[in-house]
């Protein structure tokens, strides 16, 4: 516990320093921060359907984080911040084009196509059920389906 209490009086200490307000106040801080944005975008996206993904665009973004992850490694001081936001976008972004690879070329679209067939079948069939009616103003009592109802 004391080792504790002595690094949360070190980390205290630290940003007293004219050096951590330079910091905080520079583009190697805000940049960094604003980019966050991208990888937690996609994070969220993980939940929606594939179906959304767009494959350049996935592709895009994967290929200009790792462009900037080298640079900023390269730049002087090394921006490690940047550099461990565009790391985990190149990582959110390959998760989101596996999505898509799969379910365009996975044969993931096609199973929810065939899923949604069976559904609205289901449903069409629940429709035509109840659009049978008799008809009571004619003598006969022949039955009709409202053909408005279903899908041709």
């Amino acid at each position: 516990m004391a080792a504790l209490a002595v690094l949360w009086q070190k980390a205290r200490d630290y940003m007293k320093t004219k050096e951590f307000r330079d910091y905080i106040t520079s583009t190697h801080f805000w940049g960094p921060v604003a980019n966050w944005g991208l990888p937690l975008a996609a994070f969220r996206d993980m939940k929606a359907s594939p179906e959304i993904i767009s494959g350049r665009m996935t592709t895009a973004l994967i290929f200009y984080s790792m462009a900037f992850m080298r640079f900023a490694y390269r730049v002087q001081p090394r921006n490690l911040l940047l550099m461990a936001c565009h790391g985990t976008n190149v990582m959110a972004q390959s998760i989101q084009a596996s999505r898509y690879l799969m379910y365009h070329h996975g044969g993931g679209a096609a199973q929810a196509i065939a899923a949604a067939t069976i559904d609205t079948a289901n449903t069409n069939d629940d429709d035509a059920a109840a659009a049978v009616t008799t008809d009571t103003d004619t003598a006969d009592t022949d039955f009709y389906i409202d053909v408005t109802a279903c899908d041709a």
